[in-house]
C-alpha cells in the first residue's frame, strides 16, 4: 500500500464535517484510502446491481442495512441518496465524518453535492500517484518509464504491464462508464477522437479541426470533451488573461490525467520508444503539469492554474495563481540548462507586475537559486514543489 499525500487532509476534514466527498477518476485508489483511513466504518458499494436497486427503491431498509459511519462507493450511481444522507446528518449534526462518499463521474456528483449536501460535505479529489508519492514509498523511475508506466496505483503495487493495464482500463471506460454518461452511436469514431487528442498534447483545443479529423461536428467534438473531462480522463487547462498582450488566445489545452494512458493512446510501447518518439516533449509537460494539479489537491487547494498564449506566440507553459500573484512555470524535457529557455519567463516577469518567483522545471540534475540564474528558479521535475506546499 502506497501512502497517499491527501491522507492527513481527509483525515481532518472528516473531523470537521458530516459528510466527506472524494472524487477522482477510477482504480486512482479512492475506496483503497477510504478504507484504510476509516476502518471501522462499514462499507457499500452502488456498482452491485441488487445494492444499488435497494438504495433507489428502499431507502429506508438500504440505511438500515448500511448505518452510519459508513463509505459509499460510486455514490454517483444513486443520486437519489444524497438526499436521504442530507437528512440524516440534518438528524445527528454532532456526528463528523459519519459518511464517506465517493465517485468517479463529476457533473453527477457535483449536482448532487450543491442540491442536497452543501455546507455539509467537505469535497477532496484524489488523483493518481504523484511523482513525491512514488519517491516517497522507494519507487524511483528514469523519466521514460514514468511516462510509459504512468501513475495509476495497480500499474506499481501489482506489477501489471503498462500497455495491458491502459488497454484494459481504457475499454473497461467505453463499455461501462462511457455508456452511463451518454449514447454515443459509433464509439469507433470516439475512440480516435481521444487518440487525436492524445497527439495534441500541449496545442490549443481546435474543435473545428479535431471535428475534420475525425468526422464529426465540432460541437460533438466538445460534448466529447466534457465526456472524457467528466470521467477525469482528462483536464482542461485555461487561458490566463495577463497585461503583456490583450490579444491572447482564449480556448482551453487539454492534457490527461494519467500520461500513461497517453503514452498507449499513442501506441508507445515501452520506454526506449518514448525517449525517441517527437512527443516526448508533451508527454513530459503532461507529466509535469498533472503533478502540479496533484500537490494542489492533495492539500485540498484549489487547482488555480493556467496557460500563456498570445496571438503574436509569445507562450509560458503554466501559470500558478496564488493571492493575487502568479507563478509562472516553463517545462523543458531537456537534460541541459541553458539561458534561452527561460527567456519567455524574464519577458512575462519585466511586463507582469504581478509575476513572482518564476521556475523552469526541466529533466536535468542540477537544481539553481534564482539569484544565479537571473531570477529563475531551475529544479528537476522530481524536486520541483508548489512554493506553497
Amino acid at each position: 500500500m502506497i501512502e497517499r499525500e491527501i491522507t492527513d487532509i481527509l483525515k481532518r476534514d472528516a473531523a470537521l464535517y458530516p459528510v466527506i466527498t472524494l472524487l477522482g477518476p477510477r482504480q486512482a485508489g479512492k475506496t483503497t484510502l477510504a478504507r484504510q483511513c476509516f476502518a471501522e466504518y462499514g462499507y457499500v458499494n452502488l456498482e452491485d446491481p441488487p445494492t444499488r436497486e435497494l438504495a433507489t427503491n428502499d431507502v429506508r431498509k438500504f440505511f438500515a442495512l448500511h448505518p452510519p459511519p459508513v463509505i459509499i462507493d460510486e455514490i454517483q450511481r444513486v443520486p437519489s441518496l444524497a438526499s436521504s444522507v442530507q437528512v440524516l446528518v440534518d438528524s445527528r449534526r454532532d456526528d463528523m465524518g459519519a459518511f464517506i462518499l465517493t465517485g468517479s463521474q463529476q457533473p453527477r456528483l457535483a449536482e448532487t453535492v450543491s442540491q442536497s449536501l452543501a455546507g455539509r460535505t467537505s469535497v477532496l479529489s484524489l488523483m493518481p500517484l504523484s511523482i513525491n508519492e512514488l519517491l516517497a514509498n522507494g519507487i524511483r523511475l528514469s523519466t521514460d518509464e514514468l511516462l510509459f508506466r504512468g501513475f495509476m496505483p495497480d500499474v506499481h503495487v501489482r506489477g501489471i504491464p503498462p500497455s495491458s493495464y491502459y488497454r484494459n482500463y481504457f475499454q473497461t471506460y467505453v463499455e461501462r462508464d462511457l455508456r452511463q454518461m451518454v449514447n454515443i452511436k459509433n464509439l469507433s469514431l470516439f475512440e480516435r477522437f481521444v487518440t487525436l487528442l492524445a497527439g495534441r498534447i500541449g496545442q490549443v483545443v481546435n474543435c473545428a479541426s479535431l471535428a475534420g479529423e475525425t468526422g464529426v461536428s465540432a460541437t460533438t467534438i466538445g460534448e466529447w470533451l466534457s465526456i472524457l473531462e467528466a470521467a477525469f480522463l482528462v483536464f482542461r487547462l485555461p487561458p490566463y488573461f495577463s497585461n503583456i498582450s490583450k490579444r491572447v488566445v482564449k480556448s482551453p489545452k487539454v492534457y490527461f490525467t494519467d500520461v500513461g494512458l497517453a503514452a498507449w493512446l499513442l501506441g508507445l510501447e515501452s520506454p526506449q520508444q518514448i525517449s525517441r518518439d517527437p512527443l516526448r516533449g508533451q508527454l513530459f509537460e503532461n507529466m509535469v503539469i498533472a503533478d502540479v494539479r496533484k500537490q494542489m489537491l492533495n492539500l485540498g487547494r484549489d487547482a488555480r492554474l493556467s496557460f500563456l498564449r498570445t496571438d503574436k506566440g509569445f507562450e509560458v507553459d503554466l501559470i500558478i495563481s496564488r493571492g493575487g500573484k502568479i507563478q509562472p512555470v516553463e517545462i523543458k524535457s531537456a537534460m541541459t540548462y541553458h539561458r534561452s529557455l527561460a527567456k519567455n519567463l524574464r519577458t512575462l516577469a519585466k511586463s507582469d507586475g504581478n509575476v513572482t518567483d518564476p521556475v523552469l522545471i526541466y529533466d536535468g540534475d542540477e537544481d539553481m537559486p534564482p539569484v544565479d540564474v537571473d531570477d529563475v528558479g531551475v529544479y528537476n521535475f522530481r524536486r520541483f514543489r508548489d512554493a506553497d506546499n
